[in-house]
């Protein structure tokens, strides 16, 4: 028997067992946030169903329900045991877990309780992730706050995303580009909570945030405002990296040098997808209609 509670299977362990059942739709997006990577860790562990509740004391069917993000919300407790099963860092857990069970409609006294119920000392992170997220972090809280305007928000999100990519660590290390995949992720849930208009991003706000509205008293402010709102509108309606590019650059002032390493792609993609987002653009803004 292995020392450690933590997932050891052998390697190239066939996964035995029937696959798991697909998540409850009722599960909200913060509950997905880090039932998608307990999952993923699951999948690829080598551990069945039953590896779980024999390993974390608790039923089958508790095990299965939490799983799936189905019926109760779960108590951290239960939650701990099987993320220790399974080697998940506790720390980024249990601040996911903590901000899912606020939108569960979990009150601040029971989460508390939950939390006090388990004993665990805090780890600390991998240094290549901390590196990689303290160099991300400028222009992913610049790109949130163009779309979510307010620093409160801004920060929530890209700190929510790194704690998913903590979880993920493993996986994302072993993709082909742990840029991309980052970035990815870190898009994923600025969208989540963008606003919509017509379909597309809703960037018009960012206008306001813009210096040279702050600082427009002249005659031609109003003028320049118009401007400025059927252009963050067109940006909106670009293809998603055509749109990344240009938010970046014109909106979060990144150097262009930066913007590859940033987004994951290579400099003559960026470079070419910067070329065609500038084309887009001006057709947009030419057209007598730009929700064409």
């Amino acid at each position: 028997m292995p020392s450690s509670d933590a997932a050891q299977p052998p390697p190239h362990s066939v996964r035995r067992g029937r696959p798991p059942a697909p998540i409850s739709p009722e599960a909200g997006p913060l509950h997905r946030a880090w039932l998608e990577p307990v999952r993923s860790v699951h999948r690829t562990s080598g551990l069945t169903l039953d590896d779980l509740v024999d390993r974390s004391g608790y039923s089958k069917t508790r095990i299965s329900e939490l799983l799936r993000g189905n019926g109760y919300y779960p108590a951290w407790e239960i939650t701990f045991s099987v993320i220790r099963v399974l080697g998940i860092p506790t720390e980024p857990m249990r601040r996911l877990w903590t901000a899912a069970a606020r939108e569960a409609r979990k009150g601040p006294e029971w989460i508390r309780q939950c939390i006090e119920q388990v004993a665990h000392e805090a780890e600390g992170p991998p240094l290549p992730y901390q590196a990689f997220t303290d160099t991300m972090y400028h222009p992913y809280l610049e790109y949130a706050r163009a779309f979510l305007l307010t620093e409160r928000r801004a920060r929530g999100v890209v700190a929510e995303a790194n704690d998913i990519l903590w979880l993920s660590w493993s996986e994302a290390t072993a993709s082909a580009n742990l840029n991309r995949y980052a970035w990815l992720l870190l898009r994923s849930r600025v969208m989540l909570r963008t606003p919509r208009h017509e379909g597309h991003p809703d960037l018009r706000a960012a206008v306001f945030s813009t210096r040279e509205i702050r600082a427009g008293q002249d005659p031609g402010h109003m003028i320049a405002l118009s401007e400025l709102i059927d252009l963050f509108d067109a940006i909106s309606r670009l293809p998603d990296d055509q749109m990344d590019v240009a938010v970046l650059h014109y909106l979060c002032g990144i150097p262009d040098q930066r913007i590859p390493h940033v987004l994951g792609l290579s400099p003559a993609i960026a470079h070419a997808v910067d070329h065609h987002a500038r084309a887009t653009v001006e057709a947009l803004l030419g057209a007598p209609d730009t929700r064409e």
